[in-house]
């Protein structure tokens, strides 16, 4: 297995990006603990109502990061990757405080406004990662970007639940430490990457998600690649969507149990991105892994939905991250068909893309497990969701199959 190649001098700002993404995802895990006991705090109501705050509140965050990625993503390619990485953690941090003190449930939805605002951290990470990386070493090296993310995911809601013992707000207060220890840490190693070679000027017309695409229809089979990008989003969010309840009416789990299969889950992923990416990538190329990896998500989502024994859905759980090789595996692609100087731009537009799967995926999913699991459901069959997300695979898939590939036209080497 080949090492990560970067830079020496480069390695210390790797570091900082692979933390800053892990405790990106850390601090939303810290913080879905308390947000039901939080919610009914501050609005007075029970449980139906915080619910729906709850989601309203995901459905904002995600909204802004739709709105808002290409901008973000255009201000890193005009004045760099280090300001931004450094104002998104510093504003991070302020926001989790505001959270922390928050009084009022618009002083909440105030918040994650200007957290989905500035939640530029993945995807700036992503485009500093680019441009650090040999155009044959971006696959792996945005793998380990993922590998971070999940471990933060994993570890995040496990020590949000311990924080949560000494109050409501502590998760919050943790949260910001962690965003303010990093931001100091990243001012000290963090170098930019983006020179005059690289520098673009900021344009308006391609800062949100809609210009930004038109710019990326120009280019031949990137569109069609960021379509593949969003259906497997709409297809990964099954998941979070309805995992907990899709256990629960098949075979009565606990909640010890759906935490277990999560963080099983989050673990297996890690490993994949981190790991068993690069040799995936040596054996099958980045589109042969990209074919294999929507494949097996197909067919693992129709045993998951199937699935009798809850002894084989746990072993199918690992499994199931196998296809993780295929967001690398994109991003690897895609990030090679754009200049050095639209790195920024393609992650913002990546972020918009998952943002819009993160704002219907939930929805469509969790309507779906009612229609099948309901007391009217025309047939009980509370696995329809995974059928659909498999769907979404096979239809991604044969688009992927349909697009010649972009040809590369940055050469970071």
């Amino acid at each position: 297995m080949r090492v990560l190649w970067v830079p020496s001098d480069m390695r210390p700002g790797v570091v900082f990006i692979l933390i800053t993404v892990l405790l990106d995802a850390m601090g939303i895990g810290l913080i879905v603990p308390v947000m039901p006991d939080l919610l009914q705090e501050v609005n007075g109501a029970g449980l139906a109502s915080a619910a729906i705050w709850g989601g309203i509140l995901s459905t904002t965050f995600a909204a802004m990061q739709f709105l808002f990625g290409p901008l973000i993503g255009g201000l890193s390619d005009r004045f760099g990757r280090r300001p931004v990485l450094l104002i998104s953690l510093v504003v991070m941090a302020l926001d989790y405080l505001v959270m922390a003190v928050a009084g009022t449930i618009w002083l909440l939805f105030l918040g994650r406004i200007v957290g989905g605002i500035t939640a530029a951290t993945q995807s700036t990470a992503n485009a500093y990662m680019a441009d650090i990386s040999r155009p044959e070493d971006k696959a792996a090296n945005f793998g380990l970007i993922g590998a971070a993310f999940g471990m933060g995911f994993v570890f995040g809601p496990v020590i949000g639940g311990f924080l949560a013992e000494f109050g409501t707000r502590a998760p919050f207060y943790a949260a910001a430490f962690l965003a303010a220890a990093n931001a100091v840490f990243g001012y000290f190693v963090l170098k930019e990457t983006v020179d005059k070679t690289r520098r673009r000027a900021f344009e308006w017309r391609r800062a949100n998600p809609f210009g930004a695409l038109k710019h990326f229809k120009a280019l031949p089979g990137l569109l069609p690649l960021v379509f593949v990008y969003f259906l497997y989003q709409l297809a990964f969010g099954v998941y979070p969507a309805v995992w907990s309840y899709f256990t629960i009416a098949k075979f009565d789990w606990s909640p010890g149990i759906i935490g277990l299969s999560l963080g099983l889950f989050g673990i297996s992923l890690a490993v994949v991105q981190g790991g068993l990416i690069r040799p995936a990538l040596r054996i099958l190329g980045e589109r042969g892994a990209v074919i294999c990896g929507h494949a097996a998500d197909a067919v693992v989502f129709v045993l998951i939905a199937i699935v009798s024994s809850s002894t084989v859905l746990l072993i199918l759980t690992p499994l199931a991250a196998l296809p993780g090789v295929i967001t690398p595996a994109l991003q690897g692609i895609m990030s090679k068909a754009v200049s050095d100087d639209a790195q920024g731009e393609l992650q913002g537009a990546l972020t918009s893309a998952s943002a819009v799967a993160m704002m219907i995926s939930p929805w469509m999913m969790a309507g779906v497990f009612a229609t099948f699991s309901g007391d009217a459901a025309p047939v009980y069959f509370p696995g329809a969701p995974f059928i659909l997300s498999a769907a979404l695979m096979v239809i991604a898939l044969v688009v992927f199959m349909r697009v010649r590939l972009p040809e590369q036209v940055s050469d970071n080497s």
